[in-house]
């Protein structure tokens, strides 16, 4: 296991069913500190959490008190990360999608450049719905355009290492990305601000019911809210057009 006083995973977490505690502990094999942030969840797995933070010393259990979206779960936890001297936070679901073994992989290209974002860009199972795997290339080319195609490899991919200070100043100065929308918004936003991305393959697996999955995607509602979001990104890009593009003129020189 690798340990670090700078770069710790982060885990924004509601009602993730019991799959949480393999997710939690794959990911404590192969790095420390863990810290889970639970959104208001009340499927028991808070508590199960906790107990477990009883016996495991590198994880760390952050109860909020009610549902507030991914976006604000991480924003809290990348407060508290702040406050507690980490520079970096490698941010995965809690329902046992993304690979904990590349944890480190991940890390190591984070501590090489600290200052930049790395991406992870899912390789789909047979599994994987079909309406998701092609819906999100929508995103991934409103993204692109939005930042004058920096290199955003996938929008969606909630498993990333993204540096602290810049997403902590960009979501407390922004109403917005605290929900579905936090992770391709996150993305947009960190390029405007100067911040390389670096993709990195990686497998992503859909559980189904059966084996404990747990969706909390409402096709309608989500797309609405992505929809509404990349209204306000596109009017952003052409308030920012001069800063893009000289940002993309000078980073592909």
């Amino acid at each position: 296991m690798n340990s670090s006083n700078t770069h710790l995973v982060l885990i924004p977490s509601f009602n993730p069913g019991m799959k949480v505690k393999n997710t939690v502990l794959e990911a404590l094999q192969y790095w420390s500190p863990v810290w889970v942030v639970v959104d208001g969840s009340n499927d028991g797995s808070k508590e199960l959490l906790e107990e477990l933070a009883l016996s495991e010393s590198g994880l760390k259990v952050v109860a909020l008190p009610v549902n507030s979206g991914k976006g604000a779960a991480v924003l809290e936890g990348i407060k508290l990360a702040q406050q507690a001297g980490f520079t970096n936070v490698l941010t995965m679901d809690s329902d046992g999608q993304h690979p904990a073994y590349k944890i480190p992989e991940f890390m190591a290209l984070s501590e090489a450049s600290p200052g930049a974002m790395v991406l992870g860009v899912p390789d789909f199972g047979s599994e994987a719905p079909s309406l998701r795997v092609k819906g999100r290339k929508i995103s991934n080319w409103w993204a692109n355009l939005e930042t004058f195609w920096m290199g955003i490899g996938d929008s969606l991919f909630g498993f990333r290492v993204y540096p602290i200070e810049p997403l902590c100043s960009i979501m407390e100065n922004s109403r917005w990305m605290r929900r579905f929308d936090f992770d391709p918004e996150a993305a947009v936003r960190l390029c405007w601000a100067g911040v390389r991305p670096i993709n990195v393959v990686a497998p992503v697996r859909y559980f189904s019911k059966a084996e404990g999955g747990v969706s909390h995607f409402h096709y309608f509602r989500d797309n609405k809210l992505l929809t509404w979001m990349h209204t306000r990104l596109v009017i952003g890009m052409f308030l920012r057009l001069p800063v893009i593009a000289y940002r993309k003129y000078w980073s592909s020189r």
